[in-house]
């Protein structure tokens, strides 16, 4: 049975949240398997159906799922001010810890000691990624429909260089589309039978909520373009985060396709393997994956200050890039929260969830082939026919030690099931020791 809202203090709540934020290591199942354990399992604040029904909702949306079913929890206990806290709390912890670790990164990258330490943790990120592609297939891959979708997306993704919104756009709208008419492809359930009355007035509500959010949105970016001028690398970070953020469908690892196409090969914000240490940092800090973001938009506003100072310039791009992508969480939640029954119903939109989750399988598939090409090789190329772009390597150019280390992810993760940060942990000192203490061991002898 549901706790009421009056039933549960809201500094409780607070204290809840805050360490949830500060604990949740891991990635979205991890950090939802702790929502459950903190919220269903231990104090009862709402129901197992309830908990369920608000997941799902969340994988509807683009965004990080896991800290927007925080904020619909938060809301469903407190309203506004509860899902508010709930959502900033679970972010923040992370967010100043990625922002530590970027500074560090850009002052101390080149440090042998520090770049020792990020090559211990790049050689986990192969693996996490597989163990993602694997966990997310499972839930995918439920008709032979699903794996043809998902190869095709690897196939548009990576070789033909489709941009991933406008891929999954067009995917969830194929599937909205067909859905009702071939249900098996899609391995749709019945709908439940639900009210479709609207309170009274509800209407006008959603209606100011969504104007109110869409204007919080974007003011920082306003603002920034009439300090800064519309041509300042800021604004241009701002514009790209607000476009990211409403085709994050299948979390950070998705979200890493789109990130290596447009920061890396179009805009050449980052280098390939600077988008391989952000997402190393990223999983080493408590919060949502997607803090990757923030790594990005750093080094972005850092590489083009304009007038500004350099170090400023890449806070202040780490902040915009932030705001740009997680207030849209809060819109989501805010304004469609109160449909939550109806939109579960909607058989159109769970065919276009299905379609977008196994494109989602394809999507992580390729960031994963990307990523371990540029983990594993030193000189990666280009081969191309036609529309169709592959990635040339030699076996000249492997690097045994990252080999080396990847192997032991591997085993760790997947073979003996350890968890994450057991895994950072000895692929780090395992690092440490290969480009460090071997080195000087052999120079001695």
């Amino acid at each position: 049975m549901d706790t009421s809202k009056n039933d549960v203090p809201f500094g409780e709540a607070i204290r809840l949240w805050l360490r949830i934020g500060c604990l949740s290591f891991g990635g979205a199942p991890a950090q939802i398997a702790m929502l459950h354990k903190s919220v269903v399992a231990e104090r009862r604040w709402i129901d197992e159906t309830s908990f369920l029904h608000a997941l799902n909702f969340c994988m509807l949306l683009p965004g990080p799922e896991a800290q927007q079913l925080a904020t619909y929890i938060g809301w469903r206990l407190h309203g506004v001010k509860g899902g508010l806290a709930a959502g900033v709390l679970f972010i923040l912890p992370g967010a100043f810890v990625m922002l530590g670790l970027s500074l560090v990164y850009a002052l101390l990258g080149h440090v042998p000691f520090v770049a020792a330490l990020f090559f211990g943790l790049k050689a986990a990120v192969l693996a996490v990624i597989v163990e993602a592609v694997i966990r997310i297939s499972k839930r995918a891959f439920k008709t032979r429909a699903m794996v043809v979708l998902s190869a095709f997306a690897f196939a548009a993704i990576g070789l033909l260089r489709v941009p991933f919104p406008a891929l999954v756009l067009c995917v969830a709208a194929l599937a909205y589309w067909i859905g009702p008419y071939w249900p098996q492809l899609f391995a749709l359930a019945a709908a439940p039978k639900v009210k479709a009355e609207i309170a009274p007035g509800h209407t006008g509500r959603t209606f100011r909520t969504i104007f109110l959010w869409v204007t919080i949105w974007f003011v920082p970016l306003g603002f920034t373009a009439l300090m800064l001028g519309s041509d300042h690398r800021l604004v241009d970070i701002g514009l790209f985060f607000a476009k990211l953020a409403t085709v994050t469908f299948g979390g950070a690892y998705a979200l890493l396709a789109w990130l290596a196409q447009a920061a890396v090969e179009s805009k050449g914000w980052l280098a390939p393997q600077e988008m391989v240490d952000g997402l190393g940092l990223a999983e080493t800090t408590p919060g949502p994956t997607i803090l990757v973001t923030q790594f990005v938009g750093f080094l972005a506003a850092m590489r083009a200050p304009g007038l500004l100072n350099p170090i400023w310039a890449g806070v202040l791009g780490a902040m915009l890039t932030l705001w740009m992508t997680f207030v849209p969480s809060f819109l989501w939640i805010f304004s469609l929260a109160p449909y939550l029954e109806r939109l579960r119903s909607n058989r159109r939109l769970s065919a276009s969830l299905a379609a977008i989750t196994a494109v989602v399988v394809g999507v992580v598939a390729w960031v994963a082939f990307w990523f371990g090409l540029h983990v594993l090789f030193v000189d990666i190329g280009e081969l191309t026919f036609g529309w169709i772009q592959w990635p040339a390597v030699t076996l000249a150019s492997v690097r045994p030690d990252a080999v080396a280390l990847s192997a032991l992810a591997f085993v760790l993760l997947l073979v003996l099931h350890r968890g994450l940060g057991m895994t950072l942990l000895v692929t780090t000192v395992a690092g440490l020791l290969l480009r460090l203490a071997l080195p000087a061991i052999l120079g001695f002898f």
